[in-house]
Formats: structure tokens, C-alpha cells, sequence
């Protein structure tokens, strides 16, 4: 959907904010571009709607070399988000919207269907907001309207420079929670420019790590740049705390898991004892194998059925769940594991800190070695 071949930009006193940057951006993807202050990233993405105009290269959208396009009709075909999202100030939220439909000719009535359906879509109710300006809004609602604004006439293409990053960390998580799932909806083919390397590995599907003078160190997935840097440049741009990040991109499977004893709500305590065998604990489920707690062997003495006495389970994740959140509900509830369920929430197995740990050695030693995880073999030193 866009590619940069061999895209230069060098200013009349010499200096080379972009260096000959070859790179390609696929339909439906969202591509982060990452790097220190100075070092070209802004200005790659500006050349791709011409707000900076190259000095060398070819820049292709949907097969179109948009060197020699209209600029002004480009820029109208392209999504565009700012970190401060520049709203009209004498303009309703709705009319914020609709700017861009409205130079292209849409007719009133449906720049304000569309208005009013995006407003809904990016989590702003068009009978409250539609009608509001910009300074009535918080610092995360402008940037929600900013999005909308960019999307308002169905563009291909969106370029995102640093747009979440005014806001308070808090809002800016939220921000991004939100914009992942929008793009699982819209997915648009999308450029997205920050300086943070938490935020690209959480956003991007791959990521293109630059150093000073718009050079490229290294352009792949999250994973790969988290657990095999490239030059170390790019190791020591995303820290050397990149296998705790690492946790972020790194899902739960079925290989991570351990299996205690499972028994079932409605089983008597009579019958527990055979289950636990050398267990101090089990898995307790209900009758459609979904997860309904846990018992313990010191809980087991007595009459009644194991529902009687269960304790309920809250730390729990879903399969395909970051190893990141996994952690989060171990720390969270204290657990000395955390129950692991499917899509349709039945029980699978326990995620425990040694095996979370174990995960996360395969994920980082898989990428080093271009092999799938389950192909590594962890060595582990034991007491002898």
C-alpha cells in the first residue's frame, strides 16, 4: 500500500534528515516508526502526503507515485493525526469532523451521518458531544475527535505523528486500547510516528527503528526487534530491559501451561482425596468445564461436595493473553498461579511463575535464533 524506494531528504545547508530509506508498508498494517529526537522519523512520514517534499526517491501509495501527484488532493485522500490534533476552535466537534467530506463535496446530510457515526465509533456520544467545541473537551476526548476527523472520508491510508503522547499516561493507555481495537474494525494502512518504545511494541505489527541522519537500523515485528536487535544501536535503543518488554508481545499457548488436579463443584469431599494424590491443591470446575475456583487439601476434611467449600478464583487470563497481563494478574492478586481459559472461557491449564519465565526464555531465544519457540531447548542450572 506504500512504499518508500530509496526516499532522500537533504536540506540546502547540507544536512540529511533521511538517508536513501527503502521500506515497504502493507495493506491493512500498522507500521511504527521509532527512533531519538532528530532522527527522521516525522519527516519520513511527512514526505509520504508532501508536507515535506523529498529531495531524492519515489513514494508509491496503492501503486500510485505520489511524487508527482496534486499535493492538496493527496493530502485529501490520506488520514492525517497530530499530536496537539489542531481542531478548528470556532468549529462544533461534529463540523471538526466533517471538514474533510465537506471540501470533497459531501452532501450536509451525509457529512453528518458520517460525523455522527464516527463519533460513536471512537467512544464520543454524538446527542452529548456532537454539538460541543473543542475547549469543552478533555485532552483525551480532542484526540479521540482528531481520530475520527481523519477518518471521516474512509481514507486508505493514515499517518499518525506522536498523537497520544500530550495526554497523561493514564489516558494515553486508554487512548491506545481503544485505537487497537478501532483498527481491528477499520484496518486501515497506517504510519505511526513516537519516540517511545513501549508504545510501538504495544501498537505496531512491525516496527522500523531509525538513528540519526533517517537511517534504518532495523525494520521487523515487535518481537523480533525485542529479542534479536540488529545493530547494537538498536539494542540499546529499546534498553536492556527489552525481555521485560519482550512480555508484552509474547503470548500464552498451551505449551506454557502446567495441569494440577482438576476436580468438579458438584464432586463430594468424600472423593477428593483420591484426586489431590500428593497435590496440597486443586483446580475446581463447574459442570460446563469452566473454571469455579480452587480447594486445598486442608479444606477437603468433612461432608458435603467440593462446592461447599471452594474459594473463588479471580486471577485468570485467556489463552493468546501477553505474558505481560499474565504477570500483571500474579502480581495483582498475589497468586502463585493464575488459571488459564479459552475463548469460550473453559479451563485449560495454570500459567505459574516458573513457566511464565520459562515462556518468556523461549520467546527471546526463538527470535535470536529464528526458530519457532517450541523448538528451544532451555538449559537450567539446579542445585546438585
Amino acid at each position: 500500500m506504500i512504499r518508500l524506494d530509496g526516499v532522500s531528504k537533504r536540506y540546502p545547508d547540507g544536512t540529511v534528515a533521511v538517508h536513501e530509506l527503502t521500506m515497504d508498508v502493507r495493506p491493512g498494517e500498522l507500521v511504527v516508526l521509532v527512533g531519538p529526537s532528530g532522527c527522521g522519523k516525522t519527516t519520513t512520514m511527512k514526505m509520504v502526503n508532501r508536507l515535506v517534499e523529498p529531495t531524492g526517491g519515489r513514494i508509491f501509495v496503492d501503486g500510485v507515485d505520489v511524487t508527482h501527484a496534486d499535493p492538496v488532493k493527496l493530502r485529501r485522500g490520506i488520514g492525517y493525526v497530530i499530536q496537539n490534533v489542531g481542531l478548528f476552535p470556532h468549529r462544533s466537534i461534529e463540523e471538526n469532523i466533517a471538514v474533510v467530506p465537506e471540501l470533497t463535496g459531501w452532501p450536509k446530510a451525509r457529512r453528518r451521518e458520517r460525523a455522527r457515526e464516527l463519533m460513536t465509533v471512537v467512544g464520543l456520544e454524538p446527542d452529548t458531544y456532537a454539538n460541543r467545541y473543542p475547549h469543552e473537551l478533555s485532552g483525551g476526548q480532542r484526540q479521540r475527535v482528531g481520530v475520527a476527523r481523519a477518518l471521516a472520508a474512509d481514507p486508505p491510508v493514515l499517518l499518525m505523528d506522536e498523537p497520544f503522547s500530550a495526554v497523561d499516561p493514564v489516558v494515553r493507555a486508554q487512548l491506545q486500547d481503544e485505537f487497537l481495537r478501532l483498527q481491528e474494525d477499520v484496518r486501515k494502512t497506517i504510519l505511526f510516528v513516537t519516540h517511545d518504545i513501549e508504545e510501538a511494541v504495544r501498537l505496531g505489527d512491525r516496527i522500523a527503528v531509525f538513528a540519526q541522519g533517517g537511517k534504518l537500523e532495523q525494520f521487523d515485528t515487535p518481537a523480533a526487534i525485542l529479542g534479536a536487535p540488529a545493530t547494537p544501536f538498536v539494542a540499546d535503543f529499546v534498553g536492556f530491559d527489552r525481555g521485560l518488554k519482550q512480555l508484552s508481545v509474547t503470548p500464552v499457548t498451551k505449551n506454557d501451561l502446567e495441569h494440577p488436579p482438576v476436580v468438579r463443584a458438584d464432586q463430594s469431599l468424600a472423593d477428593v482425596g483420591a484426586s489431590l494424590g500428593v497435590s496440597n491443591w486443586a483446580v475446581v470446575l463447574d459442570a460446563s468445564g469452566g473454571l469455579a475456583g480452587w480447594i486445598g487439601k486442608d479444606m477437603v476434611p468433612g461432608t458435603g461436595t467440593v462446592a461447599d467449600r471452594a474459594r473463588r478464583m479471580d486471577a485468570w487470563v485467556q489463552l493468546d493473553d501477553s505474558l505481560k497481563i499474565a504477570f500483571a494478574e500474579m502480581l495483582q492478586w498475589n497468586a502463585g498461579w493464575i488459571a488459564v481459559l479459552d475463548a469460550d472461557d473453559r479451563y485449560l491449564g495454570v500459567l505459574t511463575p516458573s513457566t511464565l519465565h520459562a515462556a518468556l526464555r523461549r520467546a527471546v531465544e526463538a527470535e535470536s535464533q529464528s526458530i519457532a519457540p517450541s523448538e528451544v531447548e532451555l538449559v537450567t542450572i539446579t542445585d546438585s
